[in-house]
């Protein structure tokens, strides 16, 4: 026979219905609808979450190192923060170009293939600026670069690319090159319209100008490394490698470091007076005996205890014992 339902379940069976969690034939609510997304095979997607979070962080780094660079190199405050990363093709990036345009060619060696990286025009301006003595204004109105000022571009431009190898170093051993310098966006074609790009911005603030520096980088050249573009190979180093690398550079360090090593011969206290009025040939009492061992520091550390000497004629300290810790 059936179990008799209690007033409580039978209560808690109404207020189920109530909340629409069964229907009154007993059955469950209905499942919720899937959601299905539509796939653009005319851009297909190449970048996913992962790859794009990747490329922010990298660039995050990035964007520390030349803040402390530009601020000492333009002598004003400056700030430089990621503002977004996303897929579009190559068409979609250089409709919004607007001449004229800073437009560096880079190399980006050992990948394969040219990445181009957009300074805005007002940011170029301040630069230019700062580095002939001005306060860093952008101008109202745009114009064409002179020779002069294209020239400055250029070295400021490959002072920038020469940061980009250490925030890259866990994916890959980048030496990026500047090749040339595009004030006209037509000449800064360097793939197909339609082949998908990934476009990192960053807002630099100089004094009061603000602008926009955009990294776009073809599919094609990061391609052989998008197994590597993650989280993974960002922040965790294979442990053995790890290990060599580091012991190898904490030997380098340490044949490199200077430890000032000092014998401490006695001590004692003595009035200041007396302190003053000290000649030559006058003698200071110590708390130490000529037989006693001296005391020989490393830094501020007390390492060994030694007997004084002399070795090939000139003054030494023979090593006696060693000190602990626990002393």
């Amino acid at each position: 026979m059936a179990d008799t339902l209690t007033q409580a379940q039978i209560d808690e069976l109404l207020k189920s219905m109530v909340d629409g969690k069964i229907d009154e034939t007993g059955a469950g609510a209905a499942a919720p609808k899937k959601v299905i997304s539509k796939y653009n095979f005319a851009q297909p997607s190449k970048f996913n979450k992962e790859h794009l979070r990747t490329l922010e962080i990298i660039f995050e780094n990035y964007g520390r190192i030349v803040t402390s660079f530009l601020t000492g190199y333009l002598r004003t405050t400056v700030e430089v923060t990621v503002a977004n990363s996303e897929q579009l093709n190559y068409k979609e990036f250089s409709n919004t170009l607007i001449n004229p345009v800073i437009l560096g060619i880079v190399d980006f060696s050992p990948l394969k293939g040219s990445v181009v990286l957009e300074l805005s025009s007002n940011i170029g301006y301040s630069i230019i600026d700062r580095i002939l003595g001005g306060p860093g204004l952008g101008l109202r109105r745009l114009r064409d670069f002179s020779e002069i000022e294209t020239i400055l571009l250029d070295r400021v431009i490959t002072q920038l690319l020469n940061y980009l190898e250490e925030p890259w170093e866990n994916i890959v051993r980048l030496r990026a090159k500047l090749q040339r310098i595009e004030t006209n966006s037509q000449f800064g074609q360097i793939i197909s319209p339609n082949d998908t790009c990934v476009l990192v911005t960053l807002n630099i603030k100089i004094g009061s100008s603000e602008g926009l520096m955009n990294f776009c980088i073809p599919h094609l050249v990061l391609e052989p490394i998008m197994n590597q573009i993650n989280t993974k190979f960002l922040f965790v180093r294979n442990e053995e490698e790890t290990s060599h690398e580091s012991r190898g550079d904490l030997e380098i360090q340490l044949e490199k470091a200077v430890i000032p090593v000092s014998v401490i011969v006695g001590k004692t206290n003595i009035m200041v007076s007396d302190f003053v009025y000290l000649q030559v040939g006058d003698v200071i009492p110590l708390d130490s005996s000529i037989t006693s061992d001296f005391d020989v520091m490393a830094g501020n550390l007390l390492k060994f205890r030694g007997k004084p000497g002399v070795y090939k004629g000139r003054n030494a300290l023979q090593i006696t014992s060693l000190v602990s810790k626990e002393e």
